[in-house]
């Protein structure tokens, strides 16, 4: 009989679902950020073997929803904040990322809101089409020369240097898990304290996981500490920021501008402040969702899930609850 795959989301790139398929898997979607008593209605009807989470939370009472069938939770990315990963773990189910697979696309987005804010792009389209010509008195900002910072040194941020140079940008960045090797690999100088990052952030670029320890890390007293005509460009997670503090800095004209790609809470909300704020340019978390990062992404989340159903080894580096798992293993009698 098929193993079952939930897919949280309305789709997945046609050559995963082949390849499970293959593997004696057999494919079902929960639609677009299924959450909560909905997804937990879809469990009890499909009763997965496996989930590849896509959007929406996987909260406690899902997953213990979907006990004792639930073998492997496989994230459809790296993000694993909207996955309760400490009730996954309780229940000896590990949790799988795709590392690295959407990295390029999602540096690529990066780059090109720094280039939306800092050369105004949306609001000269804007004005054109309402019949202004703004040549006469615009004042651009060159990027050569300038400092961008990198919160986090991971796969997405080292693709993001590669890129920064090639605009003559000098390399800054701050991650303790990191090592020296990395940064000199990429011509990044290293920060040892958030502190001295921010201080020194021309351009402050947000490539790290939300935890307990990032979450906020953008705040009123960070942002205090940036350069006056600053901007913060975000591909990470909403929750790295706290909102208000960020478009108070703005309004006050400390920070130029800023490039969001994430947010708090997704969608975002209709009336949220920050689309009234024509200095900050949003896209909706679409950073890694290109055909090719699709496709790749979506490939090794179906490794994962098959190696994991069919009892096979994996990089331990792909399972965020390895250690605290293989903990558990060793206490059993």
């Amino acid at each position: 009989m098929p193993r079952q795959v939930l897919v949280t989301g309305p789709s997945l790139d046609e050559a995963a679902i082949d390849l499970l398929e293959q593997h004696n898997c057999s494919v079902v979607f929960a639609g677009a950020y299924s959450q909560g008593s909905d997804l937990e209605l879809q469990i009890s009807e499909y009763r997965p073997n496996a989930i590849i989470s896509r959007m929406g939370q996987l909260d406690r009472d899902v997953i213990s929803k979907a006990l004792p069938d639930l073998e492997v939770i496989a994230k459809h990315g790296v993000g694993v904040d909207n996955i309760d990963v400490a009730a996954a773990t309780e229940h000896g189910v590990p949790v799988c990322i795709s590392m690295g697979a959407n990295a390029i696309s999602v540096a690529e987005q990066t780059m090109a809101l720094v280039l939306a804010v800092t050369k105004k792009i949306c609001v000269l389209d804007s004005r054109i089409r309402d019949g202004h010509w703004d040549k006469p008195n615009f004042k651009g900002y060159e990027l050569n020369g300038r400092t961008l910072c990198l919160f986090g040194m991971g796969a997405i941020a080292q693709a993001m240097a590669n890129l920064a140079r090639a605009f003559g940008l000098r390399l800054v960045g701050y991650d303790p898990f990191a090592e020296d090797s990395v940064f000199d690999a990429f011509g990044v100088i290293r920060c040892h304290s958030i502190n001295e990052l921010f201080t020194q952030a021309d351009i402050m670029s947000l490539h790290a996981p939300l935890n307990d320890a990032t979450r906020n890390v953008v705040n009123e007293k960070t942002l205090a500490l940036m350069p006056q005509g600053s901007l913060i460009v975000n591909t990470a997670r909403g929750g790295l920021i706290d909102e208000a503090a960020l478009l108070a800095s703005i309004k006050m004209e400390h920070l130029a501008g800023a490039g969001l790609d994430t947010f708090a809470v997704e969608p975002i909300a209709t009336n949220h402040p920050f689309l009234d704020e024509s200095r900050i340019v949003v896209s909706p978390h679409v950073g890694g969702v290109t055909i090719a990062a699709n496709r790749r992404v979506a490939l090794r989340a179906a490794q994962n899930v098959i190696a994991i159903l069919d009892g096979h080894p994996l990089d331990t580096s792909l399972v965020v609850n390895h250690k605290h798992l293989s903990a558990q293993a060793v206490q059993q009698p």
